[in-house]
């Protein structure tokens, strides 16, 4: 344990009350794909009983038409975000028909790249922005890399820990840079730890044959006749088979998260920064945009990262923009597997335990991260991805090489004064139950989601097809027979109501071409 981290966990400890580390805010998205009954994505457009996916808060699309996202608002307690998670599927389901949400990040019964249609968000320019990025993703990496769904968690310090954290800090940066430059820290920080999150959480070691289209894999061995699967793999989601950036590296071009100017700037660089290869698909043909431009990037939102700084965008604003003008407001962590033993997605024992670490990461040292340690975060989430589970399996940091095992449960030794601390404003010590049992699961892979679920598959005489779509179909179940919330049922009805009425509205607004449109967004500064 380092002398700074054990200084600020004192000096935390002593001067600021842990209910103000109880107001964290804590947001969730959940994406799943809509199915039929036997697993096929289905076909159908998006629900118009749903909204528009354009401008609904709560439940939209992602990359596929099929693919639904489940948003919530940030709520100070978790278990809030957590109900409003469970209302808004149970509210889909009310609505679904015949169709049911997919249980797990793998899809199944893929029937081609032509079979996974691109999200459509009507006829406005904006709407028309974001089917066209996605049009240039399918062309850039493959349609089927997009149906690949996860769990974003979110989180943000209480507005009122900040001047009390900067003082504990003796730092007299304005507030606003202080908090950038703290969430940026963090970032290091989740980042080094990036891999615990798909040991702990991973919850994808198989997938199914016709995931790969009958491409020949030299990783993946045969689980059954239909299911490929990794032995020791514990999220093959964020693998090499998952999606990924390559172009950045080849062209030396990577997120910089230094400071806050270092990354704005280094994914500006990528969105302006043409590709040859990106160059060969075109942008245009007959008149159709292919994809928003030829370069590294389309836009900020392509890079895909286990943790981004993020702020509110307003209408229209770059992302980028928005951080330069405002500041880091909140951190998405992108890492983690939908839970396929939970009906939600995700659990309560997972959020404590997420929440704690946040904490953690803010608190540790967090020097830039150079070249060598770069390599090392990467090399070390593929590592754990495709093998996390195995014995003796060694990881990289900067301070030498050293066994997951012992890496996590030291980690954890660490965490556990954080945890108590956390668990005097709140009743049954949760926040140190869901440490143990994450502690556990270091000291016994086959306690992690990814090795129960394999478990569970050989228990039943199932390949991951068949188990997935027991999930599915018991979740299914789960949400019918809930209980209907009549007053967020109410919400989410307004919801789907005002937000056709507001896609109406940008359509009707639209005062240039979308060749102009997109000049002007871009042009941003």
């Amino acid at each position: 344990m380092s002398s700074l981290y054990q200084q600020r966990l004192s000096q935390l400890i002593q001067s600021i009350d842990s209910k103000i580390l109880n107001q964290s805010r804590i947001g969730l998205e959940k994406e799943t794909l809509r199915v039929n009954r036997e697993g096929r994505i289905a076909d159908t457009p998006h629900p118009a009983v749903l909204g528009s996916a354009l401008t609904n808060p709560y439940i939209t699309t992602d990359y596929s038409e099929a693919l639904l996202e489940f948003i919530t608002p940030p709520f100070a307690q978790m278990h809030e975000a957590l109900a409003f998670l469970r209302d808004e599927q149970q509210f889909v389901y009310s609505k679904l028909g015949d169709e049911i949400l997919w249980a797990t990040s793998m899809p199944c019964v893929v029937a081609g790249e032509t079979s996974i249609p691109i999200a459509e968000y009507g006829s406005s320019n904006a709407g028309m922005m974001k089917t066209i990025y996605r049009r240039g993703l399918g062309h850039r990496y493959g349609r089927v890399m997009q149906v690949i769904a996860g769990v974003h968690y979110n989180f943000s310090f209480a507005d009122e820990f900040w001047p009390q954290y900067q003082a504990l800090q003796n730092n007299q940066q304005k507030p606003d840079a202080f908090i950038s430059a703290s969430y940026f820290s963090q970032v290091r920080n989740l980042q080094r730890l990036g891999w615990l999150v798909p040991y702990l959480f991973g919850a994808s070691p198989a997938v199914c044959k016709s995931f790969l289209g009958g491409k020949p894999t030299t990783t993946l061995v045969d689980f059954n006749e239909n299911t490929y699967y990794e032995p020791y793999a514990t999220s093959l989601r964020m693998g090499d088979i998952g999606y990924q950036n390559n172009k950045e590296s080849e062209t030396g071009i990577k997120a910089n998260y230094d400071d806050l100017e270092s990354y704005t700037q280094s994914l500006n660089k990528a969105i302006n920064t043409p590709c040859p290869e990106y160059e060969s698909i075109g942008v245009k043909s007959d008149g159709e945009y292919r994809q928003l431009n030829a370069n590294i990037l389309q836009i900020e939102n392509e890079y895909y990262s286990t943790v981004r700084p993020k702020q509110i965008t307003g209408i229209d604003e770059k992302p980028t923009l928005a951080l330069q003008r405002r500041g880091v407001r909140y951190v998405e962590l992108r890492s983690l597997d939908v839970n396929a033993f939970d009906p939600m997605g995700i659990n309560e024992t997972q959020l404590y335990f997420l929440e704690a670490l946040m904490l953690y990461c803010l608190l540790q040292d967090s020097p830039p991260i150079d070249a060598n340690e770069r390599v090392a975060i990467d090399q070390n989430e593929l590592d754990v991805a495709h093998r996390g589970r195995e014995p003796g399996l060694k990881l990289m940091r900067r301070d030498g090489e050293i066994s997951l095992h012992d890496w996590g449960l030291e980690v954890c030794d660490e965490m556990q004064a954080i945890c108590e601390y956390l668990d005097t404003s709140v009743e049954d010590a949760p926040y140190s139950h869901a440490l143990e049992k994450q502690r556990a699961a270091i000291m016994d892979p086959e306690l992690t989601p990814s090795a129960r679920m394999l478990a569970e598959m050989r228990e039943n005489g199932e390949g991951f097809y068949h188990f997935a779509q027991r999930k599915s179909l018991a979740h299914c179940s789960y949400f019918k027979q809930l209980p209907i919330d009549a007053e967020r049922k109410a919400v989410l009805e307004k919801s789907v109501e005002e937000s056709l009425l507001r896609q109406q509205a940008i359509e009707a607004a639209d005062d240039c071409s979308l060749d102009d449109y997109l000049a002007r967004y871009f042009a941003q500064v």
